[in-house]
């Protein structure tokens, strides 16, 4: 469910609801009763969940060379298998 942005034309007072998109919008005042106006507003972004250790993780666990060989060998790789 999205959130709306509302201002009040009486009051100036704004404030936002969190509402489903199929709600009528709110044409009352919260706090002083006036006529409101629903604003545009630019969205939200989206949002990646995790945390930035687990994304280094995944990444260095995939990371393939002489320290760390990705073919799960216990002797380190002279060439990379991407190189192959």
């Amino acid at each position: 469910m999205p959130t709306y942005e509302y201002l009040c034309q009486d009051c100036g007072y704004k404030f936002e609801e969190f509402q489903k998109i199929t709600a009528d919008p709110i044409d009352t005042c919260l706090r002083c009763g006036g006529v409101v106006k629903r604003l545009i507003g630019l969205g939200n972004g989206f949002i990646l969940r995790g945390s930035k250790l687990g994304y280094e993780q995944n990444v260095a666990a995939t990371r393939c060379g002489r320290e760390s060989p990705c073919c799960g060998s216990e002797i380190p790789c002279s060439v990379k298998p991407c190189e192959k």
